[in-house]
């Protein structure tokens, strides 16, 4: 395959698409200019660009990432921290994300999460239940004190119900 090289003006044409079309961390970007074949001072000033005329910015992109992982797919604090993490964002910027969840929304997601595997795993009895549930639940990205303290309160709801 023979690799495409572009110059300065059309990469910022195509770049600046890339970035209207959706939020994109920096790092991203970066990596879609150095495909194009562009040099590290071309690639720096088009950042610089970008970052100028608001067509990127990081602050937003961990916000919007945040809070789009967390309602559409459930994810919990600690994988979406992560994941940010992967895509080279600031510590800054992670924590500003991670703070624009609402502590109740996040309470109430990880309680239906934990009923809604309590109830799947009723083959499962005893302590290899609970394990499965705060297994599932800390892959999802949640805690595990938080994970602790839900299975706790399915488990005090079930005593008070027999």
């Amino acid at each position: 395959m023979i690799k495409k090289y572009l110059t300065p003006d059309q990469a910022w044409q195509k770049i600046k698409h890339f970035c209207a079309y959706q939020e994109r961390s920096h790092q991203e970007t970066k990596d879609r200019l150095y495909g194009y074949g562009l040099s590290t001072k071309d690639v720096d000033v088009l950042l610089s660009k970008l970052i100028e005329e608001d067509y990127l910015n990081e602050t937003r992109f961990a916000t919007l990432f945040a809070g789009g992982h967390f309602r559409t797919k459930k994810w919990g604090r600690v994988k979406i921290a992560y994941e940010l993490k992967q895509k080279r964002v600031s510590a800054y910027n992670i924590k500003a994300g991670l703070a624009t969840i609402e502590e109740e929304a996040y309470e109430q997601t990880l309680d239906t999460l934990a009923i809604d595997k309590w109830e799947k795993c009723n083959k499962e009895v005893g302590y290899a239940r609970q394990a499965k549930v705060m297994q599932y639940l800390v892959s999802r990205g949640f805690e595990s004190g938080r994970v602790q303290a839900a299975i706790a309160k399915i488990k005090a709801g079930l005593k008070e119900n027999s």
